[in-house]
């Protein structure tokens, strides 16, 4: 019996060692998995001169620093904002007759709607799009750039990254090329 007894503890022993060496890779491939996401999911920073966001689409961000070396026009416009919708197809106007001197963004901002609806209705799906990690929250870039409530808004950048200026509102044609000019000496033909 005693014989019997030391066989069923050395084997419960085994069991549990068994079971917990289990756990423990489970666990192990639990945190390798999530550090492998953490490393591969785009990474937010609503730092208004060193900004990354995720892409509006697909995968990845979109960060000021790719923009590095000619002057930056990130709009930030929502599918609710009736002033984006007039303003945004002036903005692709001006992007297109400019040929690429200047790059333009935009940023999907305080959205409750369809904002890839609104960005192709408008057609500026040849910018860079990025969403806002602020969400309705009021706490991302755009609050960085104009903490003034409102859409839409429009930020500038100079060629090192630097913002310049920041406008509330929805801008004009000749509005938006007098900026160019006084902030970048940017002429729209």
């Amino acid at each position: 019996m005693a014989r019997g007894a030391t066989t069923a503890r050395r084997t419960l022993r085994i069991r549990v060692l068994l079971t917990a060496a289990v756990l423990l890779c489970a666990a192990a491939a639990g945190v390798a998995a999530y550090l492998l996401t953490a490393a591969s999911s785009p990474r937010a920073s609503t730092s208004a001169t060193a900004w990354r966001l995720p892409r509006l689409t697909g995968t990845g961000t979109v960060a000021l620093a790719d923009f590095r070396g000619k002057p930056v026009v990130v709009n930030f416009f929502a599918s609710w904002c009736t002033p984006c919708r007039s303003e945004l197809p002036i903005f692709h106007d001006i992007s297109q007759r400019l040929g690429g001197g200047v790059a333009f963004v935009g940023v999907d901002s305080e959205e409750n709607g369809d904002g890839l609806a609104l960005a192709r209705q408008t057609g500026i799906t040849s910018w860079p799009l990025a969403r806002d990690v602020g969400g309705s929250q009021m706490s991302g870039l755009r609050e960085a750039v104009e903490a003034t409530p409102g859409m839409p808004v429009t930020a500038f950048y100079d060629r090192n990254g630097m913002l310049r200026d920041a406008r509330l509102g929805a801008m004009s044609s000749d509005a938006l090329a007098a900026e160019l000019q006084q902030l970048f000496a940017v002429s729209v033909p």
